[in-house]
């Protein structure tokens, strides 16, 4: 099962509490960013080209922890820079499950089995490992040779002893299909406990520009790449809500919602979204009351907004389409299967 039921059943709770209270926006997933230091420097990501002084910059576990509570989400996503680098990482991981959050640790895997030891076997832990594809097409992405097979023997090494483990996906312009189809037949084989799939993020900062997805080329990929699923030839086992999946394929147009997954880092509460660089809030009040929501999403005709389609951004309004009594159903096969 990609989601637990005891977590469907929590974010369930909550998701209709926030709706009961009356609040009109309200967050989802904290990304909670304890450092922005990386030991690879992938052409797609954007965080790595902060200034030294703050890439040696850490979140100190008690920074985290005022975070998770001033944001209240549910679900706590841990990305970075390579988070397995904080030398507090355990202990903040440890909080975090007594504050009975939902918490996927995003990494790369170099350090993954080497860390392991750090950390307990828990219904609110996932490691979430970043895999963009077979062997070649993954080193590529990440710009070194024998990434794929370290992280690889890592999943298998955090399944052998217990821990539940997801894979992370970007889907960039110029992959293979029928290679990234393969893909996640060989995911699968892992016994992995789910698959996140997003399209190409686009970071301002990224030194690879050319390779992220426009709406349309997004839609039409993600057809192709899900066929066999759509189709019920294939039941991969994604980590998402299928109206999320609808959406990427065109068969749902939503909205974004920036608010639904806030950020936190090293320089406070990132605005509006984990994408942009429009610069910070000291509090995520500020954030949600002083920011200008109409200047952001495709309806707003920022042209930043235009063409992304990013799961940050998009599957907090599917969660939120998933509480529709027509939905429900379709909704909790991401829990029993499809």
């Amino acid at each position: 099962m990609a989601i637990n039921l005891q977590q469907a059943i929590d974010i369930g709770k909550y998701l209709v509490t926030q709706r009961l209270l009356g609040k009109k926006r309200f967050p989802l997933v904290l990304m909670l960013e304890p450092l922005f230091r990386c030991n690879l420097a992938c052409t797609g990501c954007g965080k790595i080209q902060h200034p030294v002084e703050i890439l040696k910059q850490n979140l100190t576990p008690e920074q985290c922890f005022a975070a998770v509570e001033e944001c209240g989400a549910p679900v706590v996503s841990i990305p970075g820079g390579e988070p397995l680098l904080h030398p507090q990482i355990g202990e903040i991981v440890q909080g975090l499950i007594e504050r009975k959050k939902y918490i996927y640790l995003c990494t790369n895997g170099l350090l993954l089995e080497k860390s392991l030891g750090k950390f307990t076997p828990s219904p609110y832990l996932t490691f979430s490992v970043h895999l963009d594809g077979m062997r070649e097409w993954h080193d590529q992405c990440v710009d070194r040779k024998g990434v794929f097979d370290i992280a690889v023997q890592a999943i298998r090494a955090a399944k052998s002893k217990g821990f539940r483990v997801a894979t992370n996906t970007t889907i960039f312009e110029g992959c293979n299909i029928e290679e990234m189809q393969e893909f996640f037949d060989f995911v699968e084989s892992l016994g992995t406990d789910g698959m996140m799939i997003s399209p190409g993020y686009s970071y301002e900062w990224a030194p690879d520009q050319e390779h992220f997805l426009k709406r349309e080329q997004t839609r039409a990929l993600f057809r192709q790449l899900l066929a066999p699923y759509t189709t019920g030839k294939k039941n991969w086992n994604f980590n998402h809500n299928p109206l999320f999946l609808d959406f990427l394929i065109g068969k749902q147009d939503y909205e974004c919602t920036p608010w639904g997954s806030p950020s936190y880092s090293v320089l406070g509460w990132q605005k509006p979204c984990y994408l942009l660089n429009e610069g910070y809030y000291q509090t995520f009040q500020e954030l949600l009351d002083d920011t200008d929501w109409s200047k952001y999403g495709r309806g707003s005709g920022n042209p930043k907004c235009a063409d992304c389609m990013v799961h940050c951004g998009y599957e907090p309004t599917a969660a939120m389409d998933a509480m529709q009594p027509k939905n429900i159903a379709r909704s909790l096969t991401t829990v029993f299967g499809k």
